[in-house]
């Protein structure tokens, strides 16, 4: 049995010009194989690999690999080399892939295609940019209803090998018209006699052409789908998305909103690959409105500056105080967002999300005030810090304080995802860093105003 070549002797068959021997030995490895070995390589290995594959084989591997390499061997090769894998690529990584390119390289790019790829590439790329239209590939198999398993069976035989998936096949009327989808294993063990309408239930899911492209992630995970059928307004069944498509974007979107929740703009291209300039436009924006935010905080610590000339010691707890409730807000932020992302709840069920914040907002906000009243006893009665003789009221100031703002800040966390959803943007908005400014500020004011209920007249 014949040894699978390592990445090491890979390496050395391209320094030693042994390029027969290259092209033999790539040979056996998978797909997903010769990605992992080309991103390794320096550029012009890269090349040098990928000119020597077969064409299936470079068309599975192209289709895998990360924009910035597609963008180099498509500048790096000859010509024909790369009409004859953008023909033979799927219709929706085709797409995918014109999509983030040059206009002028897109005109380019098109031109090389066959005249019924080209036909189909137009059509996707005539579609809204994030509209399932875009991602849907035309590469499947359509029966008629009067067909038997036999005539089924036979069909797919011929024609089986372009589609993207075998694991659904769909029905359609002399109109296209999309009438239901089968299962291809009811066809493995049905009688080969058997009509296609006496397997039918006229019950499927599908998508529509127009529709978002978050929308269609929603559909598949409800429906647990490796592929769905996209219709027009009219039914015609047009194309079908498959689930790694919808992978991809669930994995460019949760980018997104993680980005998001750190407090920059979504990058859309890799950290190490996006410019400095880009970099830092996509970074500063937020940064600058956050830096705004914090000056309140400032200013709210001038508003009750003679409240901390009288007493000094109320300073001292002022970082535990908003960071605590900062953490509170931030935290609520999280779980809101994905929740959201996951369908668990949606914008009408805000009164439950309030209902639940108000009390583990208490409940967090009372265990943070139990541990910041202890510290300060066991500081005072140990000798480690003197917080004075009125250091009981201090301890029910912070303690009482951390309660109020931990449930504030889990309020607010968890309201300004929902609220900015019901308006239109994105939930993911509210950044964390942005939701524990806000809490920053008011948080002064509840801790001050506590302060001010229970050392009136002793401290202050």
């Amino acid at each position: 049995m014949n040894q699978h070549p390592t990445t090491e002797f890979i390496t050395s068959l391209i320094q030693e010009g042994e390029f027969f021997k290259l092209k033999e030995a790539l040979k056996k490895f998978e797909p997903g194989e010769v990605v992992e070995l080309i991103e390794e390589e320096e550029e012009r290995e890269q090349l040098i690999i990928f000119r020597l594959l077969p064409l299936q084989l470079a068309t599975q591997v192209f289709e895998y690999l990360d924009l910035d390499i597609q963008r180099h061997f498509l500048a790096n090769l000859a010509q024909d080399k790369i009409a004859d894998i953008l023909n033979e690529m799927s219709p929706d990584d085709r797409t995918a892939l014109l999509e983030f390119l040059p206009d002028e390289l897109v005109r380019e790019l098109i031109q090389t295609l066959s005249e019924p790829e080209r036909k189909v590439t137009l059509e996707l790329l005539g579609y809204p940019e994030y509209s399932v239209g875009r991602l849907m590939t035309p590469d499947y198999i359509a029966i008629r209803e009067n067909w038997t398993v036999q005539q089924v069976l036979d069909y797919i035989r011929r024609h089986g090998g372009q589609s993207e998936t075998l694991s659904v096949l769909y029905v359609t009327d002399s109109r296209g018209r999309l009438i239901d989808d089968i299962r291809i294993r009811e066809f493995l063990l049905a009688d080969p006699q058997t009509r296609v309408n006496e397997l039918m239930d006229n019950r499927f899911v599908h998508l529509q052409t127009m529709q978002d492209q978050e929308e269609a992630i929603e559909v598949f995970r409800r429906n647990d789908r490796v592929a769905l059928p996209v219709v027009n307004s009219d039914g015609i069944l047009y194309g079908i998305v498959t689930i790694d498509d919808i992978l991809d974007i669930r994995e460019e979107e949760d980018t997104e909103d993680i980005q998001k929740l750190g407090g920059s703009e979504a990058l859309d291209e890799p950290y190490l690959t996006i410019s400095l300039p880009k970099m830092i436009q996509k970074r500063a924006g937020w940064l600058v409105v956050l830096f705004l935010g914090e000056m309140l905080t400032a200013t709210a610590m001038g508003f009750f500056e003679g409240e901390i000339e009288k007493a000094v010691v109320l300073a001292l707890f002022v970082p535990l105080i908003i960071s605590s409730g900062g953490n509170a807000g931030s935290q609520a932020t999280s779980l809101i967002i994905r929740a959201m992302s996951l369908g668990e709840l949606t914008v009408g069920e805000w009164w439950k999300v309030m209902h639940r914040e108000l009390l583990s907002g208490a409940l967090l906000g009372g265990i943070l005030g139990a541990v910041g009243f202890l510290r300060i006893l066991v500081w005072q009665q140990t000798g480690f810090y003197d917080y004075g003789p009125h250091w009981f009221l201090v301890g029910c100031t912070v303690g009482l304080s951390l309660v109020g703002i931990v449930l504030w800040g889990s309020l607010s966390g968890s309201m300004l995802p929902l609220l900015l959803k019901k308006l239109g943007f994105d939930p993911a908005t509210s950044s964390a860093p942005f939701v524990a400014t806000l809490v920053d500020v008011t948080g002064l004011i509840i801790y001050f105003s506590v302060a001010t209920l229970f050392l009136s007249g002793t401290l202050l």
